[in-house]
């Protein structure tokens, strides 16, 4: 029941995919352990291991309650297709290497009535020497806007009126979104009791590439939103980097932000609201 006695809101959710074979399983087995009523779509980036494969034994299992479709394209372009597929109102956003705690959707419900947008605790598993790091936080009117969509509400009505994510963004379209949704006047609801557990990048290479485009993601947010470093919290970004793992990722982060900076003349962002929510109803 929620919180008022009322029976659990049915809930849509909504996670996009590509090479997770080795996630995906534990994942599904997490999210049909959640409290109904709920769905699941989603959507697979054309993986080239057996993601498909797998997506495809659960949707034969669970018609009910479970729908798989392929569409190429960026992770935006793969979560607008998921929330236009969706039947729910209320919208609740993961990823393949992820895994979610029993009671996360019942928290992710509990948010949803207090704000129209509701973040989760992302707990990192796996390599510590990865996994202890903390997120390089943005705040925008007193609002943490850097959650991310591997554990991320939103309610269908404020996404769409949003333009949903921009399918422009290589990485970061999570924080414009939520950037997007601040500027409106709506307060990220908070809910630490909605635990999603999230794994570490598995080597250093990997690690590096990771950050490498979260620095080039940062860049394509500030060609659309205007000059951000004034809304971070600069003191706490340089006093975290305690170890060399740590100066490493800031590091790649900064290659990346400068690729960005002296590549991307003739193809920047503008601050021009994110397209449409896409739907091609033969591909799916």
């Amino acid at each position: 029941m929620g919180s008022s006695g009322a029976p659990p809101a049915f809930v849509s959710i909504v996670l996009t995919v590509r090479d997770e074979q080795a996630h995906l399983e534990r994942l599904l087995e997490s999210l049909l352990s959640q409290t109904p009523p709920f769905e699941i779509v989603l959507v697979d980036a054309h993986s080239r291991d057996r993601t498909w494969a797998i997506s495809q034994q659960f949707e034969h299992a669970h018609p009910l309650i479970y729908r798989g479709v392929q569409r190429r394209g960026s992770r935006g372009i793969g979560r607008n297709l998921g929330v236009a597929l969706a039947r729910a109102e209320l919208i609740a956003f993961t990823d393949g290497d992820c895994f979610a705690d029993s009671g996360w959707l019942d928290a992710i419900r509990a948010g949803f009535e207090h704000s129209d947008v509701v973040a989760g605790r992302t707990v990192a598993v796996g390599s510590a020497q990865y996994g202890l790091l903390e997120r390089v936080e943005l705040f925008q009117r007193g609002n943490d806007v850097t959650y991310p969509s591997c554990n991320l509400g939103y309610r269908r009505g404020l996404f769409l009126r949003l333009g949903g994510f921009d399918p422009r963004f290589i990485t970061a379209e999570d924080i414009d979104l939520n950037l997007r949704a601040v500027e409106t006047g709506v307060s990220i609801r908070y809910e630490p009791d909605a635990r999603v557990y999230h794994q570490v990048r598995a080597n250093l290479v990997r690690f590096l590439y990771q950050a490498f485009w979260n620095g080039y993601g940062r860049k394509q947010l500030t060609e659309k939103h205007g000059a951000l470093w004034g809304h971070y919290r600069l003191r706490r970004l340089v006093t975290n980097q305690r170890t060399l793992t740590a100066w490493f990722r800031l590091v790649g982060a900064l290659l990346g932000y400068g690729v960005r900076v002296f590549t991307g003349f003739g193809r920047r962002l503008d601050s021009a609201p994110a397209p449409a929510p896409e739907f091609d109803a033969a591909s799916a």
